[in-house]
């Protein structure tokens, strides 16, 4: 809920703290902002389009499949991720704050702030957990987050701004990256045609970040998925290849599929603090 993380929260206009008044969040200065009635709260300003945010549709695909356990393995890695005793976690490009309210699972007493451009995965995302504030904003803006307000940051198949990232982290804090490797979605990638994870991934990963952060933990988790032709059309249209595909073009290539397809998930994640 708002009033749980509205402490964190800045004002995107002016940068001032926020109170949370009677649906509306509102600064000293005067700048107000409309609570919607699912709960959460648009912190995008002026008249610049915003990054690419995913659609309607886009967004219902990724709840299903989620919600259908099929990255459980991943949820519980993220979570396992977040330092004990962690009160305040961040998911910049929270999505529908699937990873983000596991998370909060495993920490009892903090509060969670989802963050996404995208309105329909916010709108979900505000349900996800009722110790979770849900926030319209865009990664590649001044987050509407306070100075060292965050314990641990969660980016997960996300844009990476490293020098917010930086101001909003606390000292001690932590910034959790996850980013699929090459080998993800095997062999749909190939089978389907869907657009593929790129060998320098990894470098531009690091280069993003490097300037304010230096890595200090690194995995590579890796399952296999038995996946039903709708579990593969939602993966499809939940990742970057549903900008780039026709739905009833791809629905046939699906129904050519086997049954039961075999799909191997491949993600690398990374922990990173603060740069001395």
């Amino acid at each position: 809920m708002l009033d749980d993380v509205v402490e964190h929260l800045a004002c995107p206009v002016c940068r001032g703290s926020l109170e949370l008044g009677e649906r509306v969040l509102r600064c000293a200065q005067g700048h107000g902002f409309d609570v919607a009635r699912q709960g959460y709260v648009s912190l995008l300003t002026g008249s610049r389009v915003p990054g690419t945010a995913d659609s309607a549709a886009m967004v219902a695909a990724r709840d299903a499949f989620l919600a259908a356990g099929h990255y459980a393995p991943l949820a519980e890695a993220v979570a396992g991720a977040c330092r004990t005793g962690a009160k305040v976690v961040a998911d910049a490009g929270a999505g529908t704050g699937h990873y983000l309210a596991r998370a909060l699972d495993g920490l009892p007493g903090a509060t969670g702030v989802a963050l996404d451009v995208s309105k329909h995965a916010i709108r979900r995302a505000a349900r996800a957990h009722p110790r979770l504030g849900a926030v319209v904003a865009d990664v590649w803006r001044p987050l509407p987050l306070g100075d060292d307000t965050i314990d641990v940051l969660l980016n997960v198949f996300a844009p990476r701004n490293g020098a917010e990232f930086a101001r909003v982290l606390k000292g001690d804090g932590e910034l959790v990256v996850v980013t699929p490797t090459s080998r993800h979605l095997s062999p749909l990638v190939e089978r389907l045609g869907l657009l593929s994870v790129d060998d320098s991934k990894e470098r531009r990963v690091a280069e993003s970040l490097n300037e304010h952060f230096v890595e200090t933990g690194r995995n590579t988790l890796a399952f296999e998925m038995a996946l039903r032709h709708d579990a593969v059309e939602a993966v499809v249209e939940m990742g970057p290849s549903a900008w780039h595909t026709d739905t009833a073009v791809m629905r046939r290539r699906i129904e050519k599929l086997p049954e039961m397809c075999l799909v191997e998930a491949s993600f690398r994640m990374s922990i990173f603090k603060h740069r001395p």
